[in-house]
């Protein structure tokens, strides 16, 4: 990405920035997300995504892994993976600027069929930070300019979607991001065992049916598991139980013994010293700072 590219891209993030946070857009799965201040680790689910910075830097912890990015750069998620987030460069006269653009994996998959399908690989992590070039850079301010046409969404989004996809498999990165479209795929395989973990998020958690749901050995399963999410199965389902548990007390006032029921804990104390951990403070604190500063459970800090 050029500077030109880039300056007008901020630009076009900016203008349709109404508010601190997660903006959506005139234009379906494109949202604008701006950050005058540097956060405060805000742990949540990132979804599959493309997330171009326009201007400012972030980085967000996977388990214990790092991924820094700034201007010109992308974090490109395949799977569903509870992750820390926190803007680190970001002020009120340069704001943080970031167009979050979701990937439809089953859209990805039929170009890949139009394309050849290409052999599947060694199992990758299900995100990586990449640097776009400037014709990558052009596909995707092409979609970002339709924000000033809503007329020309419907016929023309879906277009430029596609051409934002043809650029990423023809990029460095292509083999991977083919990967996570590929059909029978390990990642695609884990990707629908974490359907299943999400689908079930309530009940204690059986590796041998997800295992067998993926076609794999247990032992095998745990490994592609770990490989793509960089957590085990049961790691995995404790932090979404925790942030959905989050979620249900901020908005349902639930207490934190309900609540960890209420998730599929046995014991209340278990699910607070766990959430402590993941959150920093103990439910009933961490929900009283959240009201007072007016914050969500499950800020995007994309």
């Amino acid at each position: 990405m050029n500077e030109t590219q880039r300056k007008e891209l901020a630009a076009l993030i900016d203008r349709y920035s109404s508010k601190e946070g997660t903006n959506e857009t005139p234009v379906p799965g494109v949202f604008c997300y701006k950050a005058t201040a540097s956060d405060r680790l805000i742990p949540s689910v990132y979804d599959p995504s493309l997330c171009v910075i326009a201007q400012g830097h972030k980085h967000v912890l996977l388990n214990t892994e790092a991924y820094r990015y700034g201007p010109a750069e992308y974090l490109l998620v395949s799977v569903d993976l509870p992750m820390i987030g926190q803007v680190t460069e970001a002020s009120v006269e340069t704001p943080y600027l970031c167009l979050k653009i979701n990937i439809d994996l089953l859209q990805l998959s039929e170009l890949l069929m139009h394309l050849g399908n290409p052999e599947p690989t060694t199992t990758e992590r299900g995100l990586f930070v990449g640097t776009l070039d400037e014709t990558a850079s052009d596909s995707i301010l092409q979609l970002a300019r339709l924000m000033d046409t809503p007329a020309d969404v419907p016929v023309l989004a879906p277009l430029r979607m596609r051409e934002i996809y043809y650029r990423l498999l023809s990029s460095d990165h292509g083999d991977t991001i083919a990967q996570f479209a590929l059909s029978g795929s390990t990642t695609q395989r884990i990707s629908s065992a974490i359907q299943r973990i999400k689908s079930n998020l309530y009940q204690p958690i059986r590796v041998k049916e997800l295992a067998e749901h993926a076609g794999m050995s247990v032992s095998s399963f745990h490994a592609h598991f770990k490989s793509v999410t960089a957590l085990s199965p049961l790691q995995y389902q404790k932090q979404l139980r925790l942030m959905e548990a989050r979620q249900l007390m901020l908005t349902d006032g639930l207490d934190a013994a309900s609540t960890a029921y209420r998730v599929g804990y046995e014991s209340p104390s278990q699910f607070s010293r766990e959430y402590a951990r993941l959150f920093g403070y103990p439910p009933r604190k961490d929900v009283r700072i959240l009201r007072q500063q007016g914050l969500p459970a499950a800020s995007e800090t994309y």
